[in-house]
């Protein structure tokens, strides 16, 4: 049956207006209709939203990524959402987690920290997605051959960062229910961080083995991404503890 779409006005004589792409069918909000339908089938839904595209990035994050930036999204979490909805789960943990970044510094260090170590120390996950734009740049330098443009280069090192913010918010959950130091310790530094490192590389070198590299080129190269920013990130430390 032919009406006009509630959305754009035009007529609609299928399932889906062809103008602005909203489903014919509309139902007048509810509790029982936001529980049923927009919770359970927008956001938990098993092909779709954000359990499919947490399962997509920790099963192949490089291949799903990839396949976004080339158009296939429609069952894709957005990136900036997941996100930001990952920082607001983390900053509501964070009054309960017994665990700080300064607890692996001896209380000589702690004291000799400049003022971006210190951010760097209070803040990791806001720094982890201010240095989006620099991971984007250091990818688009090192895989230039395959010829994706900065923004491209910047959606899929959102997502990366989406999975290292995922990994760490494991950890807080940890760190609420173990309140050990030396254990948490150990865990951050020989588990986490080495498990972020080797998941980077995971994720750049199947992103980009469809760009005629050769497997070794891969992992170098992603290799040298990751330790590009390190190494900026140790330089500017260093000029900036200079200056002040």
């Amino acid at each position: 049956m032919e009406h006009n779409c509630l959305n754009c006005s035009q007529q609609v004589i299928d399932h889906y207006c062809q103008k602005c792409g909203q489903k014919s069918s509309t139902h007048r909000y509810s509790i029982k209709h936001f529980l049923e339908h927009d919770f359970i089938h927008g956001v938990w839904h098993v092909d779709k939203g954000i359990l499919f595209t947490i399962k997509e990035l920790f099963t192949r994050p490089g291949h799903s990524v990839r396949e976004f930036t080339q158009g296939k999204r429609a069952n894709y979490f957005n990136f900036v959402t997941l996100i930001l909805l990952i920082l607001t789960v983390s900053s509501l943990l964070n009054p309960y987690v017994h665990f700080k970044l300064s607890d692996l510094m001896s209380p000589s260090a702690e004291r000799a920290m400049n003022s971006f170590e210190e951010f760097a120390t209070k803040y990791p996950k806001v720094l982890l997605v201010i240095t989006i734009p620099i991971n984007s740049l250091f990818s688009f330098i090192w895989f230039k051959k395959a010829k994706l443009n900065y923004s491209e280069n910047l959606v899929l090192n959102s997502y990366k960062t989406a999975s290292e913010l995922i990994i760490g918010l494991f950890f807080a959950v940890f760190a609420i229910v173990f309140t050990n130091t030396n254990t948490l310790i150990f865990l951050y530094l020989y588990v986490i961080t080495p498990a972020i490192f080797i998941y980077g590389i995971w994720f750049y070198a199947q992103f980009y083995s469809c760009y005629g590299y050769s497997k070794k080129a891969l992992i170098f190269r992603s290799i040298l991404v990751i330790l590009s920013y390190t190494l900026l990130q140790v330089i500017f430390g260093f000029i900036w503890g200079f200056i002040q």
